[in-house]
């Protein structure tokens, strides 16, 4: 039964992000220019990540027998550990949607980045750009491909360390990870339209890449079968992945000089997010 449930909720988070990240695209939501763009997304993103992970997974952990110095020792190696990755470029989504846009917006978006992050930052950005345009289309399709089907991956092993906890637990997880991927779907899809002919060949690709959570979902039931006793360590490693990609990815794609109303905004949907995992979990508790 938990694994049908895992498989199900990772196909929901997987394939279902990348179908609403079209279907958004579709209704115009792609643009930031008005309504609801990608930034208000990455907010509500980063607050249903944040309050998974505070609220919900390190809680369930040290609710365990395991000892509370050895769990933030977890959790220390673990966003370390996603740093790394991220340094592989196999985490992080490094496409930014500004940078699939108009140049006269990279301008703007590189500006913002050097001029809030200094130079690295920006230059992260760049980099991890410059494969999708000046090595040739097909290069870049597939190094974005690689590293979402890695992160993909992971996700459906965090998904299932969730579930094996607590059904209740795994939904709320489920619904954190489909809310942090929706947006960066969104950027996915821009990227290899640009770099494919075909739109229909570029939302193929990256479901595919998607479906990988599934199967993250299946060797994560087994493998956390297996290892039951190590249960609270997975749950720390899935808080510290959480916390590290709203932490470190979507919110400094957030720290941008904005008005008054943007920046109400942008906290009213970082709200949203917390709002959404506490009624997720109110929901799952009642069933």
């Amino acid at each position: 039964m938990t694994l049908i449930a895992i498989l199900i909720a990772t196909l929901a988070a997987g394939i279902g992000s990348v179908w609403a990240a079209a279907l958004l695209m579709r209704m115009g939501l792609g643009g930031r220019h008005d309504g609801v763009g990608p930034p208000h997304l990455l907010s509500l993103a980063a607050g249903a990540l944040l309050a998974t992970a505070f609220m919900h997974l390190l809680p369930e952990a040290f609710e365990s027998q395991a000892g509370a110095h050895d769990l933030f020792a977890t959790l220390l190696v673990g966003v370390v550990f996603f740093f790394l990755l991220d340094k592989a470029e196999l985490w992080h989504h490094g496409h930014e949607h500004s940078h699939a846009e108009p140049a006269a917006h990279d301008a703007h978006h590189d500006h913002h980045h050097g001029h809030h992050h200094g130079h690295n930052h920006g230059h992260n950005h760049g980099h991890n750009h410059g494969h999708a345009h000046h090595h040739g289309p097909r290069a870049g399709g597939w190094a974005l491909l690689t590293g979402d089907s890695v992160h993909c991956f992971g996700d459906g092993i965090l998904i299932a360390s969730a579930f094996m906890a607590d059904m209740r637990l795994g939904v709320i997880a489920a619904v954190s990870v489909m809310a942090h991927e929706v947006p960066h779907h969104m950027g996915d899809l821009v990227v290899l339209r640009q770099t494919s002919a075909n739109r229909r060949m570029a939302l193929l690709k990256v479901s595919l890449a998607g479906a990988v959570t599934a199967l993250g979902g299946a060797v994560g039931y087994f493998l956390v079968g297996q290892l039951q006793d190590f249960l609270p360590y997975f749950l720390a490693v899935a808080s510290s992945s959480f916390v590290y990609v709203a932490l470190a990815d979507l919110i400094p794609q957030l720290q941008k000089r904005l008005t008054a109303r943007e920046t109400i905004a942008q906290i009213a949907w970082l709200i949203a997010g917390m709002v959404v995992v506490m009624m997720v979990s109110g929901l799952a508790h009642n069933h």
